[in-house]
Order: C-alpha cells, then structure tokens, then sequence
C-alpha cells in the first residue's frame, strides 16, 4: 500500500513517514523542493514527489498509485493561513479524488465551539476538515488538542513558560479545560487510520489520559522537569492579543505562531467521544507526566524523534530532525573550541585520557579549585574524588566532579557533571584528523539550563569561559605537541 505524506518537513509529518514505513508501508512525500528531505535520516527509504499543493498541475503526478494521502500542511505563521490552507485543502481533495485515492487522513484541531466566534487557527483547521470530508473520499479527520512532544509548537510555548517564569500574570484562559496528547500516541491514530474501511468517513476527537486547565499542565511540567511549584496569578487584563505578545517575548516561539494559539487558548479543548478507541484498539493513551518525561529525554523513547539533540549524551530524548525549526526543543547552551595539533592523534589521546585528579584541567588551576570548594559548601561532592587510575578512563567512573559517561577509544571522551548546578552539564573532548592530515582537538561543553537559575547561572559563569575553555583547549593541544 502506498501512503503520500504532504508536510514530510514538519513536525508530524517528518515523524511519520519513518514509522510509516515501519509499518510496512511504501511511502512517498509531497514536497515543493526534495532538497528540503535530504538530511532526513529515513531520506533514502521513501520516494520524493516535487509538487506544489498551490499549483494544481503539479499533483497529477504526486497521486499517482497512491492508496492514502495525509494532510498534514498548515500554513500557520503566514498572516493569510486561512486562504492558504482552504486552498491547498481544495487541491488536495481534487487530486485525491482524480486519482482514486481510496483514504484521506487529515490531523485537525479541536471542533470550534457553537456558541462562540471560534479563533481563526480553530475556524481554518475545521474548515478544511470540511473539504477534505466532502471530497468524495473517505476520510478520517483526527482532532487533537495540544501536542505534548519536544518541538511541538504548543508544547514550546509551555515549556519555556514554565520554564523562564517562577512567577507570573496571566491572562484567563490558563484555567480552561484542555487534555493533551502525548505524539506518540498522535502517530499511532495516524498510522491505524490508515487501515479503517472505507465506509468509515468522519471526524473523531482524540485526547491524552488527563484532563488539565492549562495552569496545571505548567504546575505538573514545573514539578516533573523538577521546578519549583510556579506562582500563577490570573486576570483578566490581558486579552488574547496581549497575550500573544507576552508568549513571544518570553518564548521563542514566533509571534506570526504564538498568536493564533494563543487565541484558540481562549476555547476549551476536550473529547467529547472516543469512539476511535474501538475501531483501533490499542494501549490506553499515554498520561501528561509520561509524555513530558518523554519530552524532556526523562525516559528513553526510541519511537519517536524530538527535537533535541544528543548534544547531552546518551540520555537525550533522540536525534533532531533536520527540518524542525530552529526555534524548537529546549535550550542548549554550548561553548565549542577547535585547534590543529601538530602531534598525531595517539598522542593527544593520551593526554585527554589523562585528564584530571593529579593531572589536573591544564587551565587556571585556581579557578577549578575554587568551584570546587564552592561546589563543597553547596553539599556538591568538588574535586575530592580525583581519578582511579592515572593513564585510563573506563565507562561509569568517577573523575573529580564529573562522572565518565562514553569513551570511544582514541577519539571520544565525554563527562556528564556531578556537581551541584540548576541544570546538566557535559564536557566532551574529541580527536579528528583534520583535511590537511593534521590532528584536530574539538572541546565542547553542553549545558541544559533548569528554570530561570539556570539561565542565570550559564549568563554568571559565561564571562570566564573564554579564559578557561580557551585555555584548556590550547594547553592540552601543547602539551600533546610537546611530550
């Protein structure tokens, strides 16, 4: 069975495809340049169609063979989304339907509310749930609320609210109703919908385990990413376009996006059914702590990819996807350091390997120390504990205040921090060989900031990283060149 999938470069879209072909599907994605895909790791398992959904002429082509088609474009962030978005819709149907598609299957949002003006992000999403369900095609239209998964818009706003404000005024909408869903379980309605008969043509609601207002989805991310319990003062003073701008300036994500969620805030987002739980049975949808444990790379989910990085090790949730925004995942601060090195690269192994305990950090020597006393006073474990052996490092053990996380002999050496700091930190030292046939020494140190103290701390400590990275860097590739 053929599955083509419109939106392969975004956040859905982009997770989809792979675990599509997990499934034993073909898949082919819809793409206006195929360079956009080609760094995707899955890029060489499906097949590209060079299509615009704003030119009709160019879908012929797109559709041909195909069984089930996926909308999952939003033209979100464009101040005219909504014309945009009505007409890819209308395309799309078009061609689905010329082509003999057998399965439309469309992500959505929560259905706008009767009794009121619906926000124009909810009045567009039901929109083109309209036209895709009159298409003549069968149809599944998925209508989800907020998204809980690193990189998701909604869950970026979330975190970095809660994370960059210990305290705040907000506006009303943080007490109405919502019940997230975890994007693993996203993905999972997606693929399943794909094989439902063709006599099933609807819409369904689709939710997480928990029904939250959106002050106690900040208050349980709070305590889950191990915050402190969040001050929260609602009133009524900020309207849904102030809050917009309040969303903007506090997180990065886009004003041109924050404002339409912002306003669909305002409604409140719960099931009213669940009757796609009997046609795809499967395990109960995942709870709110769960999946923001799994957002935040707390537990190992190997199924699905989320924005950050493994900048931080082998804990991290998973690889970035080439194509998400730069705005998403949480923030990383890194400090990168890279020098020739005209010694080969055994021997500069060996001085990396050696660093630590007697050996010392080959910088400011006074300045480890007094982190480490003051890592002490804090209950912290400082530098006492030194390095088991002299020469060699072995995975798991301690070496001054940092715990030895991965060795890959002769090229990699990467230390996770043990002491006491709002936040994780790591330390990673590599060997390369460089184009001229020269070693090359890479330094960088990874910091994942926790709550507002972090970001302090990373803005207190930055002005001496220049001298104590810059010279740990240059005298461990010196002392590689001399020995």
């Amino acid at each position: 069975m053929l599955c083509l999938v419109t939106g392969a470069t975004g956040y859905i879209g982009g997770r989809l495809a792979p675990r599509l072909l997990d499934a034993g599907y073909d898949v082919r994605c819809l793409a206006r340049s195929a360079a956009r895909l080609r760094d995707v790791p899955w890029a060489g398992r499906v097949r590209i169609a060079e299509a615009d959904l704003s030119d009709p002429a160019t879908l012929p082509a797109a559709f041909e063979g195909v069984d089930v088609a996926y909308f999952l474009v939003h033209s979100l962030g464009r101040r005219d989304f909504e014309r945009l978005d009505r007409e890819a819709a209308g395309n799309f149907a078009a061609a689905a339907r010329a082509a003999g598609v057998r399965r439309i299957v469309y992500l959505g949002g929560p259905e706008p509310p009767a009794h009121k003006r619906a926000s124009a992000h909810l009045r567009s999403r039901a929109e083109v749930a309209r036209i895709l369900l009159d298409s003549g095609v069968p149809t599944v239209v998925l209508r989800a609320p907020v998204i809980i998964g690193s990189g998701s818009a909604s869950f970026e706003m979330l975190r970095h609210l809660t994370e960059r404000l210990p305290a705040m005024v907000t506006p009303r909408w943080v007490s109405n109703r919502i019940q997230p869903i975890a994007v693993r379980d996203v993905l999972r309605y997606l693929i399943g919908a794909a094989a439902l008969p063709p006599e099933v043509s609807r819409g369904f609601d689709i939710g997480g385990a928990d029904v939250l207002t959106y002050a106690e989805m900040m208050q349980r991310y709070a305590r889950v990413a191990g915050l402190p319990r969040r001050i929260i003062l609602p009133t009524r003073v900020l309207s849904p376009w102030l809050s917009a701008h309040w969303v903007g300036l506090i997180t990065p994500v886009p004003n041109a996006i924050a404002r339409p969620l912002v306003a669909s805030l305002v409604h409140e987002a719960v099931a009213h059914e669940n009757d796609l739980a009997a046609l795809l049975p499967g395990p109960e949808p995942m709870g709110f702590d769960e999946a923001v444990r799994r957002a935040l790379g707390k537990i190992r989910d190997a199924d699905v990819e989320t924005r950050w990085s493994s900048a931080a090790g082998r804990d991290a949730a998973a690889e970035p996807l080439p194509t998400d925004p730069e705005w998403s995942g949480g923030t990383v601060y890194v400090d990168e350091r890279s020098r020739p090195v005209d010694a080969p690269p055994e021997r500069l192994w060996r001085v990396i390997e050696g660093v630590g305990g007697e050996n010392g950090w080959y910088s400011f020597p006074l300045a480890w120390s007094v982190r480490g006393w003051l890592d002490r006073l804090a209950g912290g474990v400082g530098l006492r504990r030194g390095r088991r052996d002299r020469h060699r490092l072995r995975v798991g053990e301690a070496l001054d205040w940092w715990r030895v996380e991965e060795i890959e002999p002769g090229s990699l050496l990467r230390l996770r921090a043990e002491m006491r700091v709002p936040g994780r930190a790591w330390l990673e030292m590599r060997v390369s060989r460089g184009e001229d046939g020269r070693s090359v020494y890479r330094q960088r140190a990874v910091f994942l900031p926790r709550g507002l103290a972090g970001h302090l701390y990373w803005a207190s400590v930055l002005p001496f990283h220049g001298i104590v990275f810059n010279g740990m860097a240059r005298n461990i590739t010196r002392t590689a060149e001399t020995r």
